[in-house]
């Protein structure tokens, strides 16, 4: 992809109503060091939201001789008609650029329910079949256009009181620049080690978080927030990640002693507040993986958001076969690697 298109399709993505940061170059950058090539399936010229595109993240498959595709939150198109789901699938098959991809898995950003069958009824005539979900189905929305009297009158009673508590225990919240503090990130790890532990939900490497961050600050899509006592002790942690009028917090975590002075839940109100003020007008909570961490998420209003989750489109029906097997053996070798590890606890305040 040249500069200019780079730069074009990241427009589109800026501006679309369901543009998400994962359909950024930014995020294909993340991706490139694991395998994964980026390659642009959309119209030509400055397409309407209705004209489905994607960036697709293909990634060669070891041994075998076809590629994976995933339009990650992709295609971007709205409304999802059974006419858009139509020509999404035939620029899949038409082939260009798509050269030895046996396999299509997209994750859209179409909320699940009544309206959603009409497009999910013609893609599964199209041949496209569920799939094992990559990204999280449900989610959190907090819709930012109201003022901040609003939103917090939103937030639950007992969360209020839990954010000035911590106010009041003299809990600070910070933007933090990684260039200026090279240890940050190895808080930021650490800190999230901890919260894996505790939660039970699935841990990066820190150099994940930090390559996130790397890629989308220059553009200033990216911020860092920490919560820290009196003494500049981290208590708790924010990845943001924006994408035209959408904050997104992919990954955050607390320490024993944030949870108990209640840093987590000011530094949640100050994300929100921060990201209303710098002029988004939504803010993904980003996932609800355990019932303890759907609690504490609803607690901040919103509403809860369900997607339709991955879909599969075989354009190499060998191609298909053997990749789902490929996967289905990579799945087995984890369970077995991991059986007889003790769960984690989880924490209702993750």
């Amino acid at each position: 992809m040249t500069d200019q298109a780079a730069a074009e399709w990241n427009a589109r993505v800026r501006a679309h109503p369901r543009g998400t940061y994962l359909q950024t170059t930014a995020w294909a950058a993340v991706k490139a060091p694991n395998g994964w090539q980026s390659r642009l399936i959309a119209g030509d010229g400055a397409a309407s939201p209705a004209d489905p595109g994607a960036q697709l993240l293909v990634r060669p498959l070891p041994v075998l001789p076809w590629s994976l595709g995933y339009a990650a939150r992709g295609p971007l198109v709205d409304p999802w008609t059974p006419d858009a789901a139509e020509r999404w699938t035939a620029r899949l098959r038409d082939g260009r650029g798509l050269d030895g991809v046996g396999l299509v898995r997209m994750d859209p950003e179409l909320e699940a329910g009544e309206a959603a069958e009409p497009a999910l009824q013609r893609l599964r005539e199209l041949g496209w079949r569920r799939a094992r979900d990559a990204q999280p189905r449900a989610t959190r929305i907090v819709d930012l256009r109201a003022d901040e009297a609003a939103l917090w009158s939103d937030v639950r009673k007992k969360w209020r009181q839990y954010v000035n508590h911590a106010r009041g225990a003299g809990v600070l919240v910070r933007d933090v620049d990684a260039d200026a503090e090279p240890d940050a990130f190895d808080r930021f790890g650490s800190i999230m080690r901890e919260t894996s532990m505790r939660a039970g939900i699935p841990i990066r490497a820190t150099s994940a978080y930090r390559d996130l961050w790397a890629a989308f600050r220059p553009s200033g899509e990216a911020q860092l927030l920490f919560a820290e006592d009196a003494s500049g002790a981290t208590l708790a942690v924010l990845l943001l990640v924006r994408c035209g009028r959408r904050v997104t917090e992919p990954y955050g975590g607390m320490t024993e002693a944030g949870a108990d002075v209640r840093a987590n839940y000011l530094l949640k109100w100050e994300a929100i507040r921060r990201s209303r003020e710098a002029g988004a007008e939504e803010y993904d909570l980003w996932g609800l993986p355990t019932p303890g961490i759907a609690h504490f998420k609803e607690g901040f209003g919103g509403r809860e958001v369900t997607y339709v989750g991955a879909w599969d489109l075989a354009l190499d029906g060998l191609g298909a076969i053997a990749i789902r097997t490929a996967e289905a053996a990579r799945r087995r070798y984890v369970r077995i690697r991991n059986r007889g590890r003790s769960a984690p606890a989880m924490d209702a305040a993750a």
